[in-house]
């Protein structure tokens, strides 16, 4: 298990990534494996994790390879969903 062990990478996400995986574990382990399902849980956490990594992918000219995953949302898709 993961905890909440804080992350030693250097990337510029690594706290949002691991809020969100510490997050996501929780979900899956504490309601979605005993059959509650929410489907905003880790919403906010997964949004702010993903703006960073847009930011900093495209400040490094590899935004492609969320854009190749369909993962980039548009900004107007980020507002509508809040």
């Amino acid at each position: 298990m993961r905890g909440s062990k804080p992350s030693t990478s250097t990337s510029p996400c690594a706290i949002l990534r691991d809020a969100y995986h510490n997050c996501f574990h929780r979900w899956y382990t504490e309601k979605f494996v005993k059959g509650q399902y929410d489907k905003e849980e880790c919403v906010s956490e997964w949004q702010k994790y993903r703006a960073c990594l847009s930011e900093h992918l495209e400040d490094k000219k590899m935004i492609r390879i969320l854009e190749g995953e369909n993962v980039v949302v548009q900004d107007s898709d980020v507002a509508s969903s809040q």
